[in-house]
């Protein structure tokens, strides 16, 4: 059975397993950490070019998020020593940032996930570099419907199962695999909490959503099979049919009747091409 707890200034921070239900104060630091996130993806937009380095990219979002009043996450998490995330092409996700150039023809997700005066923004963008075929513009296109189509099933009464079905779905209409290895989670004053966020299931199943709640929806969508494999860098984990994948990210609080959106761009660089 599904445990909830109503979070009150002196509870427990630590992950129990029991979901979180948040007041107007949490709501409202999610907004200013979601917001330096979508700044951020927004302020990368121009850079996402042919010849661009991610290790570069790397560099941009930490002197980026730190002006801003933040910290990247990701940076020290377990091990990792980097403030994002970059996965190209067939890396579905945790790609390392490096040396390695981009270059016409790719397809990017970037990662992103500051923390704000103690709460986590997390979200997550693709671009597209140079000319891009229209078989991969497809695929970016399909993966943006998904996330957008699993948060409008995300209202008080409703369940996980709803918003993973409804992604689910979409994504098979177009004979595309979603990914079953990795997931959305809670957040907010962890990066990671309860409850699991899965893109795959049944109306009707899962976890009731309630008020206050704040999670992740993230879908990572691929053009083959769902399946995917880890490098042995730890990190990175790919397609194991090598076709291409792309995700899509935002970080959202349930309210009395609907949902906010914590990570929306202010540029209005929802999807690309962006302009």
């Amino acid at each position: 059975m599904t445990e909830y707890v109503t979070v009150t200034s002196d509870a427990p921070e630590g992950r129990t397993g029991a979901i979180k239900l948040h007041g107007p104060a949490a709501f409202a630091g999610m907004h200013k950490a979601g917001r330096l996130a979508a700044e951020t993806l927004d302020m990368l937009t121009p850079h996402m070019v042919p010849g661009v380095a991610t290790a570069e990219l790397d560099r941009l979002i930490y002197d980026f998020i730190v002006a801003g009043g933040g910290v990247p996450a990701t940076l020290g998490y377990r091990g990792y020593t980097h403030s994002t995330c970059i996965s190209i092409n067939h890396v579905v996700c945790h790609g390392i940032p490096s040396e390695k150039t981009l270059k016409s023809g790719d397809i990017v997700n970037v990662d992103v996930t500051p923390i704000v005066d103690g709460w986590h923004g997390d979200t997550s963008r693709m671009y597209l570099i140079g000319d891009v075929p229209l078989k991969a513009r497809r695929l970016v296109e399909v993966t943006y419907e998904c996330l957008m189509l699993g948060i409008e099933q995300a209202r008080p009464g409703a369940h996980m199962g709803d918003v993973a079905n409804a992604i689910q779905r979409h994504a098979e209409k177009h004979r595309y695999g979603v990914v079953r290895d990795f997931c959305g989670h809670g957040l907010g004053r962890l990066f990671h909490d309860a409850p699991e966020v899965v893109h795959v299931g049944k109306p009707g199943t899962g976890p009731e959503l309630r008020p206050g709640m704040i999670f992740t929806i993230e879908p990572m969508i691929n053009i083959g099979r769902p399946d995917v494999k880890l490098l042995d860098d730890g990190w990175t984990a790919v397609t194991r049919d090598r076709s291409l994948s792309a995700q899509f990210e935002h970080s959202i609080g349930i309210t009395e009747d609907g949902c906010e959106i914590f990570t929306l761009s202010p540029a209005g660089f929802h999807q690309p091409p962006f302009s």
